[in-house]
């Protein structure tokens, strides 16, 4: 991707989830197929998906700005689409479904990134100053190992951070977590992981419900002369509502430059696939439509985009 700012964002259509998508949709609650029978399912699953988002580039969403985060496991063929088709794609490194951040492949991660070649590698972690000290240390250490091998490579680092409530901070009837506390937990963790040598290029952040909380995040993220460092909002697979108003909110703000979005876009209408015998098409047209609803909405918050949408869309 040539350019990434606010006005050539990135709409990534995440797809990645691995050990969530077993246990919800496929109702496996070890997180792991039973067979090979299992595991093919579920990368069915995922091309049906990703038709999906082919729907979505057919009805007039950019080529330009439209990414797919998908992974390995499960995603390979999906993965090498997306190359083909010269979209962005961003691949995931670090292993489903554990509390701490561990590499998927262990030593041998770098050679997976080699052979897909994606436009960002991400990791996802878990991280809130509550949390065990000695963990969060560890954990640190293992992401800036991971930071320095991909900038050393030139490949662009994309960290997912999650910032759970601890039971505490959750049981403090006189806040909303979300609104209230996240967003400075937010802005500490950042600043920890930052001293720990972790440097993402685009940090992908739950939504924030204020604008100045959107502007006290992107201070952080670009501290100490960090002033390329962009921002992106994740879905949490929040109700259309809500993920609407995040959206809106982080838009107009200088350093959020887009969106990752994933089971919002596609986990009702791949649900009833399985479950409810939807035809595909059906399926594959409802996960185009939620797709360029979040794409419209940003638009429509953030007026000053280059290329949103191609010619014949909306």
């Amino acid at each position: 991707m040539a350019d990434l700012d606010e006005q050539h964002p990135l709409f990534l259509f995440a797809m990645d989830q691995r050990s969530s998508l077993l246990e919800h949709t496929y109702g496996d609650d070890s997180g792991e197929p039973a067979d090979d029978g299992d595991a093919e399912r579920v990368r069915a699953g995922k091309q049906l998906v990703y038709r999906g988002v082919l729907a979505a580039l057919a009805a007039g969403a950019s080529r330009a700005r439209t990414g797919v985060l998908v992974d390995e496991r499960y995603g390979a063929d999906v993965a090498r689409l997306v190359k083909e088709a010269g979209l962005v794609l961003a691949m995931p490194v670090e292993r489903s479904g554990r509390e701490w951040f561990e590499l998927e492949y262990g030593d041998d991660w770098v050679a997976h990134v080699d052979a897909f070649d994606p436009d960002f590698v991400k990791v996802l972690v878990r991280d809130n100053p509550g949390f065990d000290a000695d963990e969060r240390a560890a954990q640190a250490e293992r992401l800036a190992g991971v930071s320095r091998t991909l900038h050393d490579a030139g490949r662009p680092f994309l960290v997912e951070l999650l910032v759970p409530a601890t039971d505490e901070q959750q049981q403090d009837g006189g806040t909303d977590y979300d609104r209230d506390v996240r967003p400075g937990l937010v802005v500490e963790v950042v600043g920890y992981l930052q001293e720990h040598g972790v440097e993402p290029d685009v940090w992908k952040l739950e939504g924030l419900d204020r604008t100045e909380d959107a502007r006290r995040v992107v201070e952080a993220v670009r501290a100490g002369g960090r002033d390329g460092v962009q921002c992106i909002v994740l879905g949490r697979d929040a109700p259309e509502e809500q993920l609407d108003h995040w959206l809106r909110t982080a838009a107009p703000v200088d350093g959020f430059v887009g969106f990752a979005i994933g089971r919002s876009n596609w986990e009702d209408a791949l649900d009833d696939v399985v479950h409810q015998g939807l035809d595909h098409e059906g399926a594959e047209r409802l996960i185009a439509a939620n797709y360029r609803h979040f794409v419209d909405t940003w638009l429509e918050a953030r007026p000053d985009v280059v290329d949103g949408v191609d010619a014949g869309g909306h």
